[in-house]
Protein backbone atom coordinates (compact mmCIF):
# COMPACT_ATOMS: atom_id res chain seq x y z
CA UNK A 1 0.00 0.00 0.00
CA UNK A 2 1.93 3.63 -1.18
CA UNK A 3 2.54 5.49 1.97
CA UNK A 4 1.28 9.02 2.43
CA UNK A 5 4.68 10.59 1.57
CA UNK A 6 5.15 8.61 -1.59
CA UNK A 7 1.09 10.93 -2.19
CA UNK A 8 3.14 14.27 -1.51
CA UNK A 9 5.96 13.17 -3.83
CA UNK A 10 3.78 11.99 -6.63
CA UNK A 11 1.06 15.56 -6.45
CA UNK A 12 4.75 17.25 -6.48
CA UNK A 13 5.45 15.67 -9.74
CA UNK A 14 2.33 15.92 -11.07
CA UNK A 15 2.29 19.66 -10.53
CA UNK A 16 5.69 19.92 -11.71
CA UNK A 17 4.91 18.19 -15.11
CA UNK A 18 1.81 20.38 -15.60
CA UNK A 19 3.54 23.82 -15.41
CA UNK A 20 5.91 22.54 -17.89
CA UNK A 21 3.22 21.62 -20.28
CA UNK A 22 1.85 25.54 -19.28
CA UNK A 23 5.10 27.61 -19.55
CA UNK A 24 5.52 25.29 -22.98
CA UNK A 25 2.01 25.97 -24.17
CA UNK A 26 2.93 29.94 -23.32
CA UNK A 27 6.42 29.48 -24.94
CA UNK A 28 4.21 28.71 -28.25
CA UNK A 29 2.16 31.00 -28.37
CA UNK A 30 5.06 34.12 -27.42
CA UNK A 31 4.49 34.48 -23.85
CA UNK A 32 7.01 34.56 -21.49
CA UNK A 33 7.08 32.69 -18.35
CA UNK A 34 9.87 33.52 -16.38
CA UNK A 35 7.92 35.83 -13.97
CA UNK A 36 5.03 33.21 -13.53
CA UNK A 37 7.76 31.28 -11.55
CA UNK A 38 6.15 31.69 -7.98
CA UNK A 39 2.78 32.14 -9.29
CA UNK A 40 0.60 29.57 -8.57
CA UNK A 41 -0.80 27.92 -12.18
CA UNK A 42 -4.04 26.49 -12.97
CA UNK A 43 -3.85 22.54 -13.30
CA UNK A 44 -4.29 22.52 -17.01
CA UNK A 45 -2.75 23.62 -20.18
CA UNK A 46 -6.89 23.84 -21.09
CA UNK A 47 -7.99 26.51 -18.13
CA UNK A 48 -5.03 28.64 -19.35
CA UNK A 49 -5.55 28.58 -22.59
CA UNK A 50 -9.13 29.54 -21.63
CA UNK A 51 -7.57 32.68 -19.30
CA UNK A 52 -5.21 33.32 -22.63
CA UNK A 53 -8.29 33.77 -25.13
CA UNK A 54 -10.70 35.76 -22.41
CA UNK A 55 -7.83 38.12 -22.43
CA UNK A 56 -7.50 38.64 -26.10
CA UNK A 57 -11.27 38.55 -26.85
CA UNK A 58 -10.76 41.60 -24.42
CA UNK A 59 -8.78 43.60 -26.93
CA UNK A 60 -5.19 42.71 -25.54
CA UNK A 61 -2.32 41.21 -27.52
CA UNK A 62 0.42 39.15 -26.46
CA UNK A 63 2.63 41.65 -26.07
CA UNK A 64 0.17 43.03 -23.92
CA UNK A 65 0.08 40.19 -21.49
CA UNK A 66 4.07 40.11 -21.82
CA UNK A 67 3.31 43.56 -20.16
CA UNK A 68 2.40 41.82 -17.19
CA UNK A 69 2.52 38.25 -17.50
CA UNK A 70 0.73 38.07 -13.84
CA UNK A 71 -2.41 38.71 -14.85
CA UNK A 72 -3.13 34.78 -16.12
CA UNK A 73 -2.49 34.02 -12.88
CA UNK A 74 -6.25 35.76 -12.15
CA UNK A 75 -9.23 33.07 -12.74
CA UNK A 76 -11.69 33.71 -15.52
CA UNK A 77 -14.69 33.45 -13.36
CA UNK A 78 -13.12 34.31 -9.53
CA UNK A 79 -11.40 37.43 -10.84
CA UNK A 80 -11.91 38.43 -14.51
CA UNK A 81 -15.39 38.56 -14.97
CA UNK A 82 -16.79 39.99 -11.65
CA UNK A 83 -13.90 42.73 -11.82
CA UNK A 84 -15.06 43.59 -15.62
CA UNK A 85 -18.60 43.40 -14.68
CA UNK A 86 -18.64 45.91 -12.31
CA UNK A 87 -15.91 48.07 -13.76
CA UNK A 88 -18.85 48.39 -16.71
CA UNK A 89 -21.51 48.60 -14.03
CA UNK A 90 -19.99 51.93 -12.80
CA UNK A 91 -19.68 53.88 -15.98
CA UNK A 92 -16.64 52.15 -18.23
CA UNK A 93 -17.99 51.42 -21.32
CA UNK A 94 -17.56 47.67 -22.47
CA UNK A 95 -15.73 48.44 -25.68
CA UNK A 96 -13.12 50.34 -23.17
CA UNK A 97 -12.79 47.65 -20.80
CA UNK A 98 -10.33 45.94 -22.85
CA UNK A 99 -7.79 49.11 -23.21
CA UNK A 100 -8.44 49.75 -18.54
CA UNK A 101 -6.94 46.19 -18.37
CA UNK A 102 -4.24 47.36 -20.62
CA UNK A 103 -3.42 50.34 -18.77
CA UNK A 104 -4.31 49.12 -15.37
CA UNK A 105 -3.79 45.24 -15.08
CA UNK A 106 -3.24 45.01 -11.54
CA UNK A 107 -7.11 45.99 -11.15
CA UNK A 108 -7.83 42.01 -12.24
CA UNK A 109 -6.25 41.13 -8.61
CA UNK A 110 -8.60 43.26 -6.89
CA UNK A 111 -12.04 42.54 -4.99
CA UNK A 112 -14.94 43.86 -6.00
CA UNK A 113 -16.12 44.40 -2.49
CA UNK A 114 -12.93 45.00 -0.31
CA UNK A 115 -10.77 47.07 -2.78
CA UNK A 116 -12.73 48.65 -5.56
CA UNK A 117 -16.30 49.75 -4.30
CA UNK A 118 -14.62 51.42 -1.10
CA UNK A 119 -13.06 54.04 -3.94
CA UNK A 120 -16.20 54.02 -5.32
CA UNK A 121 -17.79 55.35 -2.50
CA UNK A 122 -14.80 57.61 -1.30
CA UNK A 123 -15.17 59.44 -4.69
CA UNK A 124 -18.96 59.69 -4.77
CA UNK A 125 -18.24 61.19 -1.38
CA UNK A 126 -16.21 63.65 -2.68
CA UNK A 127 -19.14 64.81 -4.95
CA UNK A 128 -17.82 62.64 -7.93
CA UNK A 129 -21.51 62.86 -10.10
CA UNK A 130 -21.90 59.38 -10.93
CA UNK A 131 -22.13 59.47 -14.35
CA UNK A 132 -18.39 61.06 -14.57
CA UNK A 133 -16.85 58.26 -11.99
CA UNK A 134 -15.93 56.10 -15.27
CA UNK A 135 -14.06 59.56 -17.05
CA UNK A 136 -12.48 59.62 -13.93
CA UNK A 137 -11.45 56.15 -13.96
CA UNK A 138 -9.97 55.89 -17.55
CA UNK A 139 -8.08 58.90 -16.72
CA UNK A 140 -6.75 57.61 -13.40
CA UNK A 141 -7.45 53.96 -12.93
CA UNK A 142 -4.62 53.53 -10.26
CA UNK A 143 -6.75 55.01 -7.96
CA UNK A 144 -8.67 51.91 -7.79
CA UNK A 145 -5.05 50.51 -6.04
CA UNK A 146 -5.18 53.43 -3.36
CA UNK A 147 -5.75 53.48 0.41
CA UNK A 148 -8.29 55.27 1.20
CA UNK A 149 -6.39 56.65 4.62
CA UNK A 150 -3.54 57.67 2.80
CA UNK A 151 -2.75 60.06 -0.01
CA UNK A 152 -6.17 60.68 -1.75
CA UNK A 153 -7.39 61.94 1.72
CA UNK A 154 -4.54 63.89 2.89
CA UNK A 155 -4.44 65.62 -0.38
CA UNK A 156 -7.98 66.68 -0.36
CA UNK A 157 -7.45 67.32 3.18
CA UNK A 158 -4.36 70.01 2.89
CA UNK A 159 -6.58 71.32 -0.28
CA UNK A 160 -9.52 72.55 2.18
CA UNK A 161 -7.26 73.70 4.47
CA UNK A 162 -5.98 76.50 2.08
CA UNK A 163 -9.28 77.56 1.01
CA UNK A 164 -10.47 75.15 -1.76
CA UNK A 165 -14.59 75.05 -1.29
CA UNK A 166 -14.81 71.10 -0.32
CA UNK A 167 -18.02 71.65 -2.87
CA UNK A 168 -15.24 71.75 -5.76
CA UNK A 169 -13.34 68.71 -4.93
CA UNK A 170 -15.40 66.76 -6.71
CA UNK A 171 -15.37 69.06 -10.49
CA UNK A 172 -11.45 69.07 -9.46
CA UNK A 173 -11.22 65.46 -9.47
CA UNK A 174 -13.09 65.06 -12.61
CA UNK A 175 -10.96 67.63 -14.52
CA UNK A 176 -7.51 66.41 -12.56
CA UNK A 177 -8.17 63.25 -10.87
CA UNK A 178 -3.69 63.06 -10.57
CA UNK A 179 -3.55 65.08 -7.72
CA UNK A 180 -5.39 62.37 -5.56
CA UNK A 181 -2.32 60.50 -5.91
CA UNK A 182 0.11 63.54 -4.83
CA UNK A 183 1.66 63.21 -1.85
CA UNK A 184 1.09 66.41 0.40
CA UNK A 185 4.65 67.02 1.79
CA UNK A 186 7.28 66.45 -1.10
CA UNK A 187 4.38 67.50 -4.01
CA UNK A 188 1.40 70.00 -3.66
CA UNK A 189 2.77 71.98 -0.33
CA UNK A 190 6.15 72.75 -1.82
CA UNK A 191 4.21 74.06 -4.86
CA UNK A 192 1.61 76.09 -2.78
CA UNK A 193 4.47 77.66 -0.58
CA UNK A 194 6.35 78.29 -3.73
CA UNK A 195 3.06 80.86 -5.38
CA UNK A 196 2.18 81.99 -2.46
CA UNK A 197 5.79 83.62 -1.69
CA UNK A 198 5.75 84.99 -5.03
CA UNK A 199 2.66 87.03 -3.72
CA UNK A 200 -0.22 85.22 -4.49
CA UNK A 201 -2.31 84.88 -1.79
CA UNK A 202 -4.06 81.51 -1.02
CA UNK A 203 -7.72 82.68 -1.31
CA UNK A 204 -6.59 83.43 -5.09
CA UNK A 205 -4.66 80.32 -5.63
CA UNK A 206 -7.43 78.36 -3.86
CA UNK A 207 -9.76 79.34 -6.79
CA UNK A 208 -7.36 78.93 -9.54
CA UNK A 209 -6.98 75.46 -8.75
CA UNK A 210 -10.88 74.96 -8.12
CA UNK A 211 -11.23 75.89 -11.47
CA UNK A 212 -7.58 74.66 -12.84
CA UNK A 213 -6.73 71.75 -11.16
CA UNK A 214 -4.00 70.47 -13.62
CA UNK A 215 -1.90 73.65 -11.89
CA UNK A 216 -0.82 70.79 -9.62
CA UNK A 217 0.78 68.88 -11.92
CA UNK A 218 3.41 71.20 -12.88
CA UNK A 219 6.76 70.27 -11.95
CA UNK A 220 8.03 72.93 -9.40
CA UNK A 221 11.83 72.70 -10.09
CA UNK A 222 11.91 71.69 -13.97
CA UNK A 223 8.41 73.91 -15.01
CA UNK A 224 7.60 76.51 -12.79
CA UNK A 225 10.09 78.22 -11.06
CA UNK A 226 12.32 77.90 -14.48
CA UNK A 227 9.47 79.82 -15.77
CA UNK A 228 9.09 82.21 -12.81
CA UNK A 229 13.03 82.97 -13.55
CA UNK A 230 12.01 83.71 -17.68
CA UNK A 231 9.36 86.30 -16.95
CA UNK A 232 11.86 87.94 -14.78
CA UNK A 233 14.76 87.84 -17.22
CA UNK A 234 12.42 88.87 -20.32
CA UNK A 235 12.07 91.79 -18.23
CA UNK A 236 8.45 91.38 -15.64
CA UNK A 237 8.44 93.35 -12.40
CA UNK A 238 8.50 90.71 -9.65
CA UNK A 239 5.51 92.68 -8.05
CA UNK A 240 3.34 91.79 -11.44
CA UNK A 241 4.51 88.01 -11.49
CA UNK A 242 1.68 87.28 -9.24
CA UNK A 243 -0.64 89.37 -10.89
CA UNK A 244 0.39 87.61 -14.10
CA UNK A 245 -0.70 84.46 -13.21
CA UNK A 246 -3.92 85.43 -11.48
CA UNK A 247 -5.09 86.34 -14.72
CA UNK A 248 -3.17 82.72 -17.01
CA UNK A 249 -2.00 79.96 -14.43
CA UNK A 250 -1.29 78.78 -17.89
CA UNK A 251 1.85 80.33 -18.84
CA UNK A 252 3.34 78.35 -15.71
CA UNK A 253 3.29 75.43 -18.05
CA UNK A 254 4.66 76.63 -20.91
CA UNK A 255 7.76 76.03 -22.85
CA UNK A 256 8.00 79.59 -21.73
CA UNK A 257 11.17 80.81 -22.96
CA UNK A 258 10.92 79.86 -26.66
CA UNK A 259 6.85 81.36 -26.66
CA UNK A 260 8.06 84.59 -25.14
CA UNK A 261 11.32 85.09 -27.78
CA UNK A 262 9.18 84.14 -30.43
CA UNK A 263 6.73 86.78 -29.57
CA UNK A 264 9.13 89.48 -28.64
CA UNK A 265 10.53 89.14 -31.76
CA UNK A 266 7.24 89.40 -33.66
CA UNK A 267 5.84 92.51 -31.92
CA UNK A 268 9.60 93.80 -32.20
CA UNK A 269 9.45 93.38 -36.00
CA UNK A 270 5.68 94.21 -36.48
CA UNK A 271 5.31 97.06 -33.92
CA UNK A 272 8.57 98.22 -32.77
CA UNK A 273 7.99 97.31 -29.49
CA UNK A 274 10.76 97.14 -27.92
CA UNK A 275 11.82 94.38 -24.79
CA UNK A 276 10.70 96.57 -22.21
CA UNK A 277 7.52 97.46 -24.13
CA UNK A 278 7.07 93.67 -24.49
CA UNK A 279 6.96 93.38 -21.15
CA UNK A 280 4.39 95.51 -19.60
CA UNK A 281 2.36 94.02 -23.05
CA UNK A 282 3.19 90.24 -21.28
CA UNK A 283 1.66 92.03 -17.86
CA UNK A 284 -1.37 93.52 -18.77
CA UNK A 285 -2.17 90.14 -21.05
CA UNK A 286 -0.46 87.19 -20.29
CA UNK A 287 -1.92 85.54 -22.76
CA UNK A 288 -0.47 86.52 -25.67
CA UNK A 289 2.56 84.10 -24.66
CA UNK A 290 0.32 81.40 -26.48
CA UNK A 291 -1.70 83.21 -29.24
CA UNK A 292 -0.60 82.69 -32.60
CA UNK A 293 0.89 84.77 -34.74
CA UNK A 294 -1.73 85.24 -37.50
CA UNK A 295 -4.38 86.00 -35.29
CA UNK A 296 -2.50 88.60 -33.55
CA UNK A 297 -1.86 90.04 -36.87
CA UNK A 298 -5.05 90.38 -38.28
CA UNK A 299 -6.14 93.73 -35.87
CA UNK A 300 -2.76 95.22 -36.72
CA UNK A 301 -3.48 94.59 -40.40
CA UNK A 302 -7.07 95.91 -39.88
CA UNK A 303 -5.87 99.59 -37.95
CA UNK A 304 -2.97 100.01 -40.42
CA UNK A 305 -4.95 99.78 -43.57
CA UNK A 306 -7.71 101.94 -42.12
CA UNK A 307 -4.45 104.71 -42.33
CA UNK A 308 -3.18 104.58 -38.64
CA UNK A 309 0.48 105.44 -38.34
CA UNK A 310 2.72 102.24 -37.07
CA UNK A 311 3.62 104.27 -34.05
CA UNK A 312 -0.02 104.84 -33.11
CA UNK A 313 -1.23 101.45 -33.75
CA UNK A 314 2.19 100.74 -31.37
CA UNK A 315 0.70 103.05 -28.69
CA UNK A 316 -2.95 101.60 -28.47
CA UNK A 317 -1.38 97.71 -28.11
CA UNK A 318 0.95 98.89 -25.32
CA UNK A 319 -2.18 100.48 -23.73
CA UNK A 320 -4.32 97.77 -24.46
CA UNK A 321 -2.65 94.99 -25.23
CA UNK A 322 -6.53 92.97 -25.35
CA UNK A 323 -6.70 94.55 -28.76
CA UNK A 324 -4.73 92.29 -30.97
CA UNK A 325 -7.00 89.44 -29.24
CA UNK A 326 -9.87 90.69 -30.57
CA UNK A 327 -12.20 88.60 -33.06
CA UNK A 328 -11.72 91.12 -36.21
CA UNK A 329 -15.14 91.02 -37.10
CA UNK A 330 -16.32 92.71 -34.04
CA UNK A 331 -13.35 94.96 -34.73
CA UNK A 332 -14.65 96.07 -37.77
CA UNK A 333 -17.82 96.36 -36.66
CA UNK A 334 -16.93 98.94 -33.68
CA UNK A 335 -14.72 100.83 -36.18
CA UNK A 336 -17.16 101.38 -38.49
CA UNK A 337 -19.91 102.40 -36.00
CA UNK A 338 -16.79 104.57 -34.22
CA UNK A 339 -16.30 106.52 -37.76
CA UNK A 340 -20.12 106.28 -39.41
CA UNK A 341 -22.34 106.55 -36.51
CA UNK A 342 -20.21 108.57 -34.25
CA UNK A 343 -18.40 110.73 -36.62
CA UNK A 344 -15.76 111.01 -34.22
CA UNK A 345 -11.99 111.52 -35.08
CA UNK A 346 -9.17 108.76 -35.39
CA UNK A 347 -7.14 110.48 -32.53
CA UNK A 348 -9.54 109.61 -29.80
CA UNK A 349 -9.21 105.63 -30.63
CA UNK A 350 -5.33 106.02 -30.44
CA UNK A 351 -6.25 107.64 -27.05
CA UNK A 352 -8.66 105.46 -25.88
CA UNK A 353 -8.49 101.93 -27.63
CA UNK A 354 -10.13 100.28 -24.71
CA UNK A 355 -12.99 101.60 -26.67
CA UNK A 356 -12.87 98.30 -29.12
CA UNK A 357 -12.96 95.91 -25.86
CA UNK A 358 -16.88 97.06 -25.50
CA UNK A 359 -19.60 95.28 -26.88
CA UNK A 360 -20.65 97.57 -29.86
CA UNK A 361 -24.76 96.21 -29.04
CA UNK A 362 -24.73 96.03 -25.22
CA UNK A 363 -22.47 99.48 -24.34
CA UNK A 364 -21.66 101.39 -27.06
CA UNK A 365 -24.59 101.85 -29.13
CA UNK A 366 -27.00 102.18 -25.84
CA UNK A 367 -24.95 104.84 -24.32
CA UNK A 368 -24.17 107.09 -27.63
CA UNK A 369 -27.74 107.05 -28.31
CA UNK A 370 -28.42 108.30 -24.67
CA UNK A 371 -25.88 111.33 -25.64
CA UNK A 372 -26.96 112.01 -28.29
CA UNK A 373 -30.50 112.53 -26.76
CA UNK A 374 -29.15 114.81 -24.10
CA UNK A 375 -26.43 116.49 -26.22
CA UNK A 376 -23.81 115.60 -24.39
CA UNK A 377 -20.47 115.62 -26.24
CA UNK A 378 -17.59 114.07 -24.30
CA UNK A 379 -14.52 111.78 -24.62
CA UNK A 380 -15.13 107.70 -24.91
CA UNK A 381 -13.74 107.33 -21.71
CA UNK A 382 -16.12 109.27 -20.00
CA UNK A 383 -19.03 107.56 -21.80
CA UNK A 384 -17.55 103.83 -21.85
CA UNK A 385 -15.16 103.93 -18.75
CA UNK A 386 -17.83 103.15 -15.83
CA UNK A 387 -20.68 101.21 -14.73
CA UNK A 388 -24.13 100.92 -15.87
CA UNK A 389 -25.52 103.15 -12.35
CA UNK A 390 -22.39 105.46 -12.53
CA UNK A 391 -23.25 106.74 -16.33
CA UNK A 392 -26.80 106.96 -15.15
CA UNK A 393 -25.57 109.49 -12.61
CA UNK A 394 -23.32 111.06 -15.19
CA UNK A 395 -25.82 112.02 -17.94
CA UNK A 396 -28.06 113.49 -15.01
CA UNK A 397 -25.26 116.19 -13.64
CA UNK A 398 -25.55 119.49 -14.91
CA UNK A 399 -21.78 119.21 -15.60
CA UNK A 400 -19.73 116.67 -16.91
CA UNK A 401 -16.56 116.00 -14.16
CA UNK A 402 -12.80 115.71 -14.74
CA UNK A 403 -11.71 112.48 -16.64
CA UNK A 404 -9.84 109.73 -14.39
CA UNK A 405 -7.62 107.68 -15.87
CA UNK A 406 -9.20 104.50 -14.88
CA UNK A 407 -8.32 101.45 -12.35
CA UNK A 408 -4.63 101.05 -11.81
CA UNK A 409 -3.15 98.01 -10.36
CA UNK A 410 -0.75 96.93 -8.28
CA UNK A 411 0.19 93.46 -6.24
CA UNK A 412 0.08 94.14 -2.84
CA UNK A 413 -1.99 97.23 -2.28
CA UNK A 414 -5.31 98.51 -2.81
CA UNK A 415 -6.92 98.70 -6.14
CA UNK A 416 -6.81 102.76 -6.28
CA UNK A 417 -8.81 104.62 -8.69
CA UNK A 418 -7.89 108.12 -9.05
CA UNK A 419 -10.16 111.14 -7.88
CA UNK A 420 -13.07 110.51 -5.55
CA UNK A 421 -14.30 107.37 -7.35
CA UNK A 422 -15.18 104.72 -4.92
CA UNK A 423 -13.79 101.47 -5.12
CA UNK A 424 -16.31 99.24 -3.19
CA UNK A 425 -18.59 99.94 -0.45
CA UNK A 426 -16.51 98.04 1.85
CA UNK A 427 -13.99 100.64 3.35
CA UNK A 428 -11.86 97.70 5.68
CA UNK A 429 -11.69 95.88 2.04
CA UNK A 430 -8.42 93.57 2.74
CA UNK A 431 -5.86 93.40 -0.43
CA UNK A 432 -7.02 89.66 -0.93
CA UNK A 433 -10.10 90.47 -1.50
CA UNK A 434 -9.66 93.57 -3.72
CA UNK A 435 -7.41 90.58 -5.89
CA UNK A 436 -9.86 88.02 -5.65
CA UNK A 437 -12.40 90.79 -7.15
CA UNK A 438 -9.94 91.61 -9.63
CA UNK A 439 -9.27 87.52 -10.98
CA UNK A 440 -12.67 86.78 -10.88
CA UNK A 441 -13.66 89.88 -13.03
CA UNK A 442 -11.11 88.65 -15.34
Amino acid sequence: MPSVTWGVVQGKKEKLVNRVKICDYLKTLGIIPDELENLEVPSTVEVMSERVEFLQKLGLTIDDINEYPLMLGCSVRKNMIPVLGYLEKIGIPKSKLGEFVKNYPQVLHASVVVELAPVIKFLRGLDVEKQDIGYVLQKYPELLGFKLEGTMSTSVAYLVSIGVSPRDIGPMVTQYPYFLGMRVGTVIKPLVDYLVSLGLPKKILARLLEKRAYILGYDLEETVKTNFNCLISFGMQREAVASVIAQYPQILGLPLKAKLSSQQYFFNLKLKIDPDGFARVIEKMPQIASLNQHVLMKPIEFLLGRGLPLDDVAKMVLKCPQLVALQIELLKKSYYYFKSEMGRPVRELVEFPEYFTYSLESRIKPRYLKLQSKGIRCSLNWFLNCSDHRFEERLQGDYIESESLGPSFCMGGKLELPGNDIVSDEEDESDDEVLYRRTVSL
